[in-house]
């Protein structure tokens, strides 16, 4: 099969499905040029297209990187192309010129989060249009598929549900030793991240293991308001930058546990991250989180906004750390099968297959049939 995967994010994500699909396919993996570059060694036997960067304020920019796009594409001749949820220009300009092939689309986030400063520069109903010209539909949990039915008015039919494939995987053993006190919140700090309330659960744990340390890494927006609400007494690290692979493997590797309070969700790259290091991990059970971290199986869930129940989950792994590190074990092993990426890229594979299949029908329906003249009418 010839597969064009686009995206314009999600660089190891991408990377790691297009080397799985490529062991066995041809594979076009045009990607934008800054994930990339930070990903290339990734990409196995993949065909790699480097897009353009343009800035949303230069319309004219846009489309003559989006003529290029597509010519590059059509080159390629593909039997299917498929979108990561796509850009303003690219939805407008781009999908409907690509729709001549079998279309797939992933959507991870069917709407966007709270305080999300980045997606809201584009329009809800452009972000809809590539799923909704769209022959299938992925996302990444059960509770993401009705989502998807509701806000999008697909069919259920449509929708496929393949897990996000493993990303973060060390690419050798960690240098370093683990921290036995050290709980990570890592990635973007938006207000649906629900930081606030993992500050407030922290003096709680630090009631009862003092050397109870914080770790909150990643690029965001009002940190000083979030310093504000670490209380004297509690040890919270802040790393408020672009977090590199070797420093995100590293933090990874010395925390005891990662940490994600969300007030909402569709799913989390944070998650496999943490599992690929033998992490286990306390999250919010929220959106379709519940699916990737299974309580009392790779994690605990708790309800979110709720500190004290924030605080005593930790706190439960924190004091047992034979639990923790079994925890963290068979999260690893959810990443090294169900989430691999030769797993991920079978499921991917069989959506493709209804994809052409779909296709071929709505093309056969079209296709007026012969005139059958009778003998008797002559």
């Amino acid at each position: 099969m010839r597969i064009a995967w686009i995206s314009y994010d999600f660089g190891e994500y991408c990377v790691r499905q297009a080397a799985a699909l490529a062991d066995q396919h041809q594979v076009l993996l045009a990607l934008d040029a800054e994930e990339l570059d930070a990903s290339r060694d990734k990409a196995g036997d993949a065909e790699l297209y480097a897009i353009e960067p343009a800035r949303l304020r230069e319309p004219m920019k846009q489309a003559k990187c989006i003529k290029r796009l597509v010519s590059r594409v059509e080159s390629f001749r593909p039997d299917v192309v498929h979108i990561q949820h796509g850009r303003l220009w690219f939805n407008l300009l781009g999908i409907p010129r690509l729709r001549e092939y079998p279309l797939v689309v992933t959507v991870h986030d069917v709407r966007r989060h709270s305080g999300d400063r980045l997606s809201r520069k584009t329009p809800q109903w452009v972000m809809d249009r590539g799923p909704q010209m769209a022959d299938r539909v992925i996302v990444h949990g059960g509770k993401l598929k009705q989502e998807a039915v509701k806000q999008l008015g697909l069919p259920l039919d449509r929708i496929d549900v393949v897990p996000h494939v493993a990303i973060g995987l060390p690419e050798k053993a960690p240098e370093s030793i683990e921290d036995p006190d050290t709980i990570l919140f890592f990635g973007r700090i938006w207000p649906y991240k629900g930081l606030r309330y993992l500050l407030e659960a922290a003096p709680l744990v630090a009631q009862r293991f003092p050397n109870a340390r914080f770790v909150v890494a990643g690029q965001g927006e009002d940190i000083a308001a979030y310093r504000s609400l670490v209380l004297e007494g509690v040890r919270v690290d802040f790393i408020n930058r672009w977090i590199d692979d070797r420093e995100r493997s590293r933090l990874f590797s010395e925390c005891a546990m990662a940490a994600l309070p969300y007030t909402e969700a569709t799913q989390s790259g944070v998650t496999p991250v943490a599992y690929a290091h033998g992490k286990p991990v306390v999250a919010t059970d929220v959106g379709a989180l519940s699916e990737c971290v299974r309580h009392g199986e790779t994690g605990l869930l708790v309800p979110p906004r709720d500190p004290a129940a924030l605080a005593d989950a930790i706190v439960s792994l924190l004091a047992d750390p034979e639990r923790r590190h079994d925890l963290g074990a068979a999260g690893r092993r959810l990443v090294d099968t169900e989430w691999s990426p030769e797993a991920v890229a079978a499921k991917t594979l069989r959506c493709y297959e209804r994809a052409i299949a779909s296709r071929a029908v709505s093309a056969a329906r079209r296709t007026p049939r012969p005139t059958v003249f009778s003998s008797k009418a002559l």
